[in-house]
């Protein structure tokens, strides 16, 4: 793609806090990188730079030491102040932008708030993109309290409950005064649109994630490893604590040498390992952190738990039944659990926090396995629905018809 023919299609700006290892975070980074290929203009638009990132094929910056020739402070927090050459990777490739402020931009509070939101202003004047996305809570709201005012189109998306992204009154106030006016709403599930007032609602579109490209393979159907896997940030809310619980009760009825392994990081790394100890199941308990290549690690797992208090449309969830393993969810909301699972035809569903039903369930997959082998297979179809290819596709239809408007 020459820069000439990229110059005559669309600019697209993408929001988002950071590009740190997560699911609203991946599937952002894979659609920079499918819209870039499509001969689109792209540009990553964030407040800062993690210290772990996804790598976005064809970047046009470098993470850089300080003192690089031509490197640019983008952020610098007491430790680990970041540095970046905007322009020394890929020629004509995606472009980024930081919009935290420098300690040398800051003042107090009041002024900061100001500041924040002159400086993404003065990002979208610079840019002057055809179309801006947005992920998550607070972000949304800025992109849309910036970029209308500057008569930029901006759609905005939901990534998880908006219960929990709009948990607060004071961002509950700044959704309903910035809602209506994006040029699209684009949310996870059903559920998830019946948050908004009806003048909200109407702008609301149900987008499919992509799978990553590296679940997209033939079922494994050899022998099984003996192991239950959970993949996803350790905290409260994907309830590693309970699946814990039911496992310990597992592991004493004929199933004594399955491990459960548990891969991600988050901050109760330390309180779940203690809670292994405690359950007195620390030799079958593995917590593996974060790893490439997570469908290397799991494909072999006898079954896969989503135990979450509250999702969006687990990426996580989709994967594991991408790989055609046998599953268990909680029904959690809003619904996209729901919305993958048919209870008992490609996985279960359990209530939320119900330790007693978790228990069952992997005891009902692991005590039949041509019941699991059932399970399994079906779920490998939602390949067809989630490819890259059907779901890119949908987007970018989308983002075509928003375009016209």
């Amino acid at each position: 793609m020459t820069t000439n023919s990229r110059e005559n299609k669309p600019h697209i700006a993408m929001y988002i806090g950071s590009l740190q290892k997560g699911g609203a975070e991946r599937v952002m980074t894979n659609l920079a990188v499918y819209f870039h290929e499509q001969g689109y203009r792209v540009s990553l638009v964030t407040t800062y730079l993690a210290p772990v990132e996804y790598e976005v094929k064809h970047a046009a910056w470098k993470v850089v030491p300080a003192g690089y020739e031509g490197a640019e402070l983008v952020c610098d927090p007491d430790e680990n102040p970041a540095w970046v050459d905007p322009l020394g990777n890929e020629k004509n490739g995606i472009r980024r932008y930081f919009s935290a402020l420098l300690k040398s931009e800051q003042e107090g509070r009041i002024k900061n708030f100001k500041k924040r939101s002159d400086k993404l202003s003065a990002i979208w004047k610079k840019l002057s993109p055809d179309l801006i996305l947005s992920f998550i809570g607070k972000n949304n709201i800025m992109a849309l309290s910036t970029a209308t005012k500057e008569g930029f189109k901006a759609v905005v998306s939901v990534r998880a409950d908006p219960y929990m992204e709009y948990n607060t009154m004071a961002l509950r106030s700044g959704m309903l005064a910035t809602f209506g006016k994006a040029a699209g709403i684009i949310v996870q599930t059903n559920d998830a649109k019946k948050f908004f007032p009806p003048h909200i609602r109407k702008k609301c579109t149900i987008l499919p994630n992509a799978i990553n490209p590296s679940f997209l393979r033939r079922r494994f159907i050899d022998e099984r490893e003996g192991s239950i896997v959970m993949v996803g940030r350790l905290d409260e809310n994907k309830n590693h604590t309970m699946v814990m619980e039911a496992f310990s009760e597992v592991l004493k009825k004929g199933f004594g040498s399955m491990i459960l392994k548990i891969y991600g990081e988050g901050p109760d790394r330390i309180k779940l390992q203690r809670k292994a100890i405690e359950l007195g199941i620390d030799k079958n308990v593995q917590f593996l952190g974060m790893v490439s290549n997570v469908a290397e690690y799991i494909e072999k797992a006898d079954l896969f738990v989503l135990a979450s208090k509250q999702e969006g449309m687990p990426n996580a969830l989709i994967e594991a039944m991408a790989l055609g393993l046998p599953c268990i969810s909680t029904d959690c909301p809003c619904g996209g659990p729901r919305d993958l699972i048919t209870d008992g035809e490609n996985g279960l569903l359990i209530p939320v926090d119900d330790v007693k039903a978790l228990e069952a369930a992997m005891l009902r997959i692991l005590g039949n396995k041509e019941f699991a082998e059932k399970l399994g297979k079906n779920a490998a179809r939602v390949q067809e629905k989630y490819s890259p290819d059907a779901s890119n596709k949908m987007w970018e239809k989308y983002f075509e018809g928003i375009l016209k408007r």
